[in-house]
């Protein structure tokens, strides 16, 4: 038994060294060892991101999803912003269970060339609160952003519960309100249009700081405490699998505890490897 968290396993990304070389090599083992281990270790989705432009991505992209589903039945995040490289991985796609478009945005001309095609999938929907004003400030702009962005998914005919809104996180460094605009806006999107997911980036409130595990995991204690029900994390990362549990139970979305009791039998809150 998992975590009520819905984590999005984010290590097949070939903007990492060791899986930019695995794509390019067709590495297989290599990529399906990752996605294994990912399943193993508590992912609902696996996330692939070729990391290339072009024709490439749409070779590349269609490679990995063929890759990870002869090895998991996960569904899997195609994490791309290339209209026909989503074809193309919808394409090898075999798996039942629905997979993920990471994603969608407000920008005007992103929504016009991806809506359709995101109705028409009947796939999940990662909805970055970007729009054309750019990387939004505040906590109001984060919601008014999502919620539009919500009201014209839902309009179209997508299902609130398969739209996992990203309230865009900017790293801390750069900017020491965004942690707080962040948990505002998860809080309230969530008040405002309940039946949606919120996800996000995590790791991006640490970047260029030092001791980054550490802010992960309290900014994901505090962000579910918040509302927020989704991430895109490491999932082989044991700290950040023990808090997502810990801080499942405290904020009373683990009945009776039992996935933190089940994850401790199994030995999961261990953080030693």
């Amino acid at each position: 038994m998992i975590a009520a968290m819905i984590v999005i396993g984010e290590l097949i990304n070939g903007t990492r060294k060791r899986i930019k070389r695995a794509i390019a090599e067709r590495g297989e083992a290599y990529i399906a060892s990752r996605a294994q281990k990912q399943a193993e270790a508590g992912a609902d989705f696996i996330d692939c991101n070729p990391g290339t432009i072009g024709e490439d991505e749409i070779k590349d992209i269609r490679w990995l999803v063929t890759t990870v589903q002869e090895v998991t039945d996960l569904p899997v995040s195609f994490d791309t912003p290339n209209t026909s490289a989503l074809e193309a991985a919808f394409e090898v796609y075999t798996n039942e269970a629905a997979p993920m478009i990471n994603s969608i945005t407000a920008e005007q001309e992103r929504l016009d060339g991806m809506l359709d095609f995101t109705v028409a999938s009947r796939a999940n929907v990662v909805a970055l609160a970007l729009s054309d004003a750019g990387m939004p400030a505040s906590a109001d702009d984060r919601v008014q952003t999502a919620v539009e962005l919500v009201d014209t998914l839902t309009g179209a005919g997508v299902a609130g519960g398969s739209i996992f809104v990203d309230p865009v996180i900017a790293p801390l460094g750069t900017d020491p309100k965004t942690a707080c605009a962040v948990l505002e806006a998860i809080a309230t999107i969530k008040a405002e249009r309940p039946d949606v997911h919120v996800t996000c980036g995590l790791s991006n409130i640490s970047f260029g700081l030092p001791e980054r595990g550490l802010l992960n995991r309290v900014f994901v204690a505090q962000a579910i405490a918040a509302g927020l029900d989704s991430a895109i994390v490491d999932p082989l990362d044991r700290e950040m699998m023990a808090t997502i549990y810990a801080a499942e139970a405290l904020a009373g979305r683990d009945e009776w505890c039992m996935n933190y009791i089940t994850a401790s039998r199994e030995g999961k809150l261990s953080t030693q490897n």
